[in-house]
């Protein structure tokens, strides 16, 4: 069983709290190794000096690593985050944030994941992100 871009938004869309939803998130790619979200920036994301707020970088990486363990079952889990860790490297500017996360080590109970965030329409990375997922 495998989840498609298209069933994993419907997820997304129906499922996660407002609060993320509002992130305007679309899911491009899911498969049984990661998922890539794609994040516009927008003024409601943004602080002084038009950078991306660090919350809003933190919440797409996480929420791209649940996407990775969704893609690893094939299917949406509960899955809780136990811990979660970003590196900023550099101001968030520009159109938008692609976040590619892959699973690092499956386990029975805990999940290992890392993601990493760029800037388009630079390239540049702006963030690096770890976490690990319990299995409820």
């Amino acid at each position: 069983m495998s989840l498609t871009p298209k069933d994993a938004q419907a997820i997304f869309d129906q499922s996660f709290a407002p609060w993320v939803r509002a992130l305007d998130l679309s899911i491009t790619s899911i498969s049984p190794t990661g998922a890539t979200l794609h994040m516009p920036i927008t003024p409601d994301l943004t602080r002084m000096g038009d950078v991306l707020s660090g919350q809003a970088l933190a919440a797409l990486a996480d929420t791209a690593m649940v996407f990775a363990c969704a893609g690893l079952f094939g299917e949406m889990k509960p899955v809780a985050t136990t811990n979660l860790e970003v590196q900023f490297l550099r101001a968030g500017q520009g159109a938008a944030i692609l976040c590619e996360a892959t699973v690092v080590k499956p386990g029975r109970q805990l999940i290992f994941t890392r993601a990493r965030l760029r800037a388009t329409p630079s390239g540049k990375d702006i963030a690096t992100a770890t976490a690990t997922f319990y299995l409820a």
